[in-house]
């Protein structure tokens, strides 16, 4: 087997098959070893030369195809180094074969696989030598398709790919400046391909023949000239010969669902109107209007399956950009076909709509989205006339009205906009906040996972229905109430349809006016507590009680204005969290914190008819209400007890509700911390240690929502606090000795770091919180650092705990220059010896990386003059730790390093000249090459946007004259006198000649000249380096090169989300009341 390594001889082509065959067909060790064997051969450098002899003699394809996938990978990264005369010999022996494979339909069958490998090589070799070295290649392969139908055939495969590579996937294959050039060939010279597909489009009659020809259209018409498609008569030619055929119907529909999705002004609206009206009657043919789609797409094949994704896509795409068009057509045409057609289009969607696959349901969201978000711009744009009168009727609803001359565009689509509501709410999907959901089984569970999809999908349904209450409020509240009608003569009960109409419910909160919302809902909870009462079996009753939790959690509007209604409500979540059933205390308890949250100051004033504040009544009586929930559960509750405590303005009363609500908490520690005074060993009892814990815990939490003024409880417990946390570092510490590193692993051990990683939490939430800085730092700090960090620095490495260094981190963040001069302390107990973890291997410790690198980071942002007073063979560690983070295969500890390195130089940039000269004249030059060698190694790709803001910055401070002393030893160099740019420039340029010997001089000349030309400008230097990269061939093919476009898509992506959330706030009802 391994003699197919040996390059010295002739290859063995009947061995190398047989490899090959044990690879795909083989088992166990052989064909692991003949996986290993043809990697290497992949690998040689001269595999190449054994394309030629494995393509002639080979009997079977999957060697051919493997042998092209070499040939592949020469094309891509050494094709401009081969020698001319190779080149051709290549390109033409590529083109023979595939002419001689694709000449006859059998030929075209037979060699499908093969062809379709060959047919890629050759697009690959077009990328390189096309137009320039192969200038005649579209006549030629237009005159080829003249002479033979089969040949011809294949060729529309080859256009098609061409166009793929060039238009489609272009941006992270090649550089801007060949993309432009190739896509400007490609349109100048596209006549004679177009005349060549609608020659065959007019007369051809080989169903096969037709269908490439259509498929390679498809991809042609997002960017060819539009007279193309309008100046001739494609679309007629697409309606009429292709649309009803069962073989070209669904590549015709996505033709035309190219074409009626383009947006390019009024000229061509009277195309667009024609392609509406001569496309309808051929759709109704193909689906008679009177069809159950959704059972009709249930029961179907792929390929009808294929037809009503198709026709759904085209209708939503076509009416989404021209719908305007056909309203115009409409009011235009006093017949009412236009208008029986426009219906019927919007019935079509309306009945995919209900079809049960996810993907074409979001097609056609989307469509809903824009529609009635249109119809709402319009209402809200006129002027509206108030009603007064109606307010002297309080039994009348206040609606309102517009004048009465204004024939609003809704008044059209009044009938489909009632189905669309009906429709998304018997679709409606499972809200973030829902914890209790029905399981396959048909079981009511609490879920365990979140489906993003899931939420996103929730959210563009949400939008459509607050969109829908908008347009007819009334409606809404009718369907809605029928439903919930039906659910109480159990006509259509089922988990799934009372979760969806609650789901619903909840999701127009805002979106009705207050008094609207006041009787409907108080009808909905209402009607939902009767039928809690009515059902019978914990399964029905955890389901009503969760949709009542989750409808009440979405109104805190509602909450505020009826405070017994609050009263009652919250009261409810109290009985439901003594309901074992699974979930359901958690919902009530997250539900609880929600209203918490929104209506806290409702909670710690007296209101009307009560004697005392509702916390009061809580607090006082907190111990029946937790008895069964879980520890867990119970901090969930701490922390919405904490949100109403810090609503109370007065310090006494607020210090009272704190000691009321950790008076049972407190009660608990001070028996534990007296029995441990009369026996030390309390601490042993691995009962006492988890009741620690989860005190511990309650005090975070509420410490999490009280903030500041939890100051009275961290000082009733702060000497206790650090004195456990000494006692059981002490325990550890002896377990470790008595038993060896092993103990860390063990359920003693563990118990007692988790009792240490809760007080560092504690403190680090209490400091982060904090508003009297200076007394913080005066009192707190230094027994804390005493306490931590001698216990740090002594533990052996598993029980080093990774919350020391986020403690510390966040320690140093918050208190700034309070802390200053405490960071050489700091790093004394913590850097070496966590730096020795964690430098070994990229993999362990994983914890102690993140804290490392976050308290490092720390320090550079907020006690930057501490690093200038760092020792110099310290800071020299501290920069190489950094380095080296920058190296990490962990993306979020590669970006850490990054940024650090960023925030580092721009620091640097703002001192004394003396000192920045000091510092660039000693590291410059390092910096510079490692961040080369992650820009370019093809493995760091996702940090390319800080790689390009770093490299930027240091050619910057080059080119501009900002650094004054020489970035070279004058002893070490051919010129002694060279500036430094000159010096920068002769550097970089062999480094990278070095690096990469296949690039010609002359490339890494250009790209060094840009990086000193184009550091002015961050969007062209990062360009400039994008395209080097993609000249390396590191990237080409390559599943993660989108990753030099993630920072231009996270941009855009949350540009787009600030400008949709500020026209969210302008709509009553978009945004969620938890998001508000």
């Amino acid at each position: 087997m391994e003699a197919i390594l040996d390059f010295s001889v002739e290859l063995d082509v009947g061995l190398f098959d047989r490899v090959v065959q044990t690879f795909y067909s083989g088992r166990g060790a052989e064909q692991i070893n003949a996986g290993k064997t043809l990697q290497q051969f992949q690998e040689q450098p001269d595999a190449w030369r054994r394309v030629n002899p494995i393509m002639q003699q080979s009997s079977i394809s999957e060697s051919k195809i493997l042998a092209l996938g070499i040939l592949d990978q020469l094309i891509k990264s050494m094709w401009k180094v081969l020698p001319p005369e190779e080149r051709d010999g290549i390109k033409n022996y590529i083109v023979q074969v595939i002419i001689d494979l694709s000449s006859t339909d059998q030929a075209l069958i037979t060699n499908r696989r093969l062809l379709a490998k060959l047919n890629l090589t050759l697009v690959q070799i077009l990328k390189q030598e096309w137009p320039h070295n192969w200038p005649s290649f579209i006549p030629e392969i237009v005159s080829s398709s003249k002479q033979n139908l089969a040949l011809c055939e294949n060729n529309m495969i080859i256009l098609k790919l061409l166009s793929e590579e060039i238009f489609d996937f272009s941006a992270e294959q090649m550089t801007q400046a060949k993309t432009k050039n190739l896509k400007n060939q490609m349109c100048n010279e596209f006549s004679e391909i177009f005349q060549l597909c609608f020659e065959i489009l007019q007369t051809a009659q080989k169903p096969s023949l037709v269908a490439a020809t259509l498929e390679t259209l498809l991809r042609f018409l997002n960017w060819i000239p539009l007279g193309y498609i309008f100046q001739t008569n494609l679309i007629e030619l697409l309606v009429t010969r292709f649309l009803k055929e069962t073989l070209t119907r669904n590549t015709t529909l996505k033709c035309l669902t190219e074409i009626g999705g383009l947006q390019v002004g009024p000229d061509y609206n009277e195309k667009f109107a024609y392609l509406f009206t001569t496309a309808m009657p051929v759709l109704a043919g193909l689906i008679p209007p009177q069809t159950n789609i959704m059972q009709a797409y249930h029961d179907a094949s792929d390929d009808d399956q294929q037809l009503i994704q198709n026709v759904g896509m085209f209708l939503t795409s076509f009416l989404g950009a021209h719908l305007r068009v056909v309203e115009d057509l409409v009011a235009s045409q006093p017949t009412v076909t236009v208008k029986e057609m426009l219906f019927g289009a919007h019935q079509y969607i309306l009945q995919i709509s209900r079809v049960q696959d996810r993907e074409l349901f979001k097609v056609c969201l989307e469509y809903w989205q824009k529609l009635v978000s249109e119809l709402y711009e319009e209402q809200s744009a006129l002027p509206q006339m108030d009603m007064p009168l109606l307010a002297l009727n309080p039994g009348m609803v206040s609606r309102t009205q517009f004048p009465p001359t204004v024939a609003l565009r809704k008044a059209l689509y009044a009938e489909t906009l009632s189905q669309l509501r009906v429709i998304m709410i018997e679709r409606m999907v499972k809200p973030e906040e829902v914890l209790v959901v029905e399981n396959d089984e048909g079981e009511i569970v609490r879920e365990m996972l979140k489906e993003s999809d899931t939420i996103v999908l929730y959210k563009s349904m949400r939008e459509v229905l607050v969109y829908l209450t908008h347009l007819d409020v009334e409606d809404t509240e009718r369907i809605m109430s029928e439903k919930l009608s039906k659910q109480m003569d159990e006509s259509e009960w089922s988990f799934e349809n009372l979760n969806k109409l609650c789901w619903a419910v909840g999701s127009i909160s805002g979106a009705m006016n207050e008094d609207m919302e006041k009787k409907f809902l108080v009808s909905v909870i209402k009607d939902l507590l009767c039928l809690c009462e009515l059902k019978r079996g914990k399964d029905n009753k955890a389901c009503v009680a969760s949709n009542i939790m989750y409808i009440v959690g979405q109104y805190p509007r509602f909450l505020k204005a009826h405070w017994k209604f609050l009263k009652t409500v919250v009261n409810k979540l109290f009985e439901f969290m003594h309901e074992l059933h699974e979930g359901v205390q958690d919902m009530a308890c997250d539900t609880f914190i929600k209203i918490a949250q929104k209506c806290r100051r409702h909670f710690v004033v007296q209101q009307n008819g009560e004697i005392l504040p509702f916390i009061e009544e809580i607090l006082s009586n907190i111990e029946g209400i937790t008895i069964d929930l879980a520890p867990a559960q119970i901090h969930v509750f701490f922390e919405a007890i904490g949100y109403m405590i810090s609503a109370q303005p007065a310090k006494p009363a607020q210090e009272r509700l704190i000691s009321m609500l950790m008076r049972q908490p407190n009660e608990a520690w001070g028996v534990i911390m007296l029995e441990a005074q009369g026996n030390a060993d309390v601490l042993n009892d691995a009962d006492k240690i988890k009741i620690l814990g989860n005190i511990l815990k309650s005090n975070v939490a509420a410490c999490t929502s009280i903030g500041a003024p939890f100051m009275s409880q961290i000082g009733h417990l702060y000497h206790d606090l650090l004195a456990v946390y000494k006692a059981v570092s002490e325990l550890i510490s002896q377990q470790v000795a008595a038993e060896g590193e092993i103990a860390t692993k063990k359920p003693r051990v563990r118990g007692f770091r988790t009792v240490k990683r809760e007080i560092l939490k504690l403190m680090e939430t209490y400091i982060s919180k904090a508003d009297d800085l200076p007394l913080v730092t005066k009192e707190m700090i230094p027994p804390l650092l005493e306490t931590v960090l001698g216990d740090y620095a002594r533990n052996v490495e598993p029980a080093k705990d990774a919350e020391v260094l986020n403690t510390m981190a966040s320690i140093v963040a918050r208190l700034g220059e309070y802390i200053q001069d405490k960071i050489p302390l700091i790093l004394e107990a913590v850097f070496e010896c966590t730096l020795n973890m964690i430098n070994k291997n990229f993999e362990e410790y994983p914890e102690h990386r993140v804290g490392f690198f976050r308290l490092l980071q720390a320090i550079n942002q907020s006690c930057f003059p501490a690093l200038l007073n760092m020792p110099a063979h310290q800071f020299r560690l501290f920069l190489d730790s950094v380095v080296w983070a920058f190296k990490h295969t962990m993306r979020d500890i590669s970006e850490m390093g990054l940024n650090i390195i960023l925030e580092l130089l721009n620091n640097f940039s703002k001192t004394d000249a003396s000192i920045s000269n000091a510092f660039y004249q000693a590291y410059f030059m390092s910096i510079l090459q490692d961040v080369l060698f992650v820009l370019t190694n093809g493995f760091q790709k996702s940090g390319f946007k800080f790689q390009s803001m770093i490299l930027l910055h240091l050619f910057e401070q080059v080119d501009s004259g900002k650094i004054t002393v020489p970035l070279f030893d004058p002893a070490q160099v051919p010129n002694p006198n060279a500036t430094n740019q000159e010096y920068v420039r002769n550097y970089v340029m062999d480094l990278l000649q070095n690096a990469f010997p296949h690039l010609q001089r002359t490339q890494t000349q250009q790209f060094v000249v840009g990086l000193f030309e184009l550091n002015k400008d961050y969007m062209a230097f990062k360009a400039h380096l994008r395209d080097f990269l993609v000249t390396l061939k590191e990237f080409s093919g390559d599943e993660l090169s989108n990753e030099l476009f993630i920072d231009e898509r996270e941009a855009e992506a949350k540009r787009k989300a600030e400008a949709e959330r500020e026209a969210a706030l302008r709509i009553p009802g978009m945004i969620k009341p938890s998001d508000r």
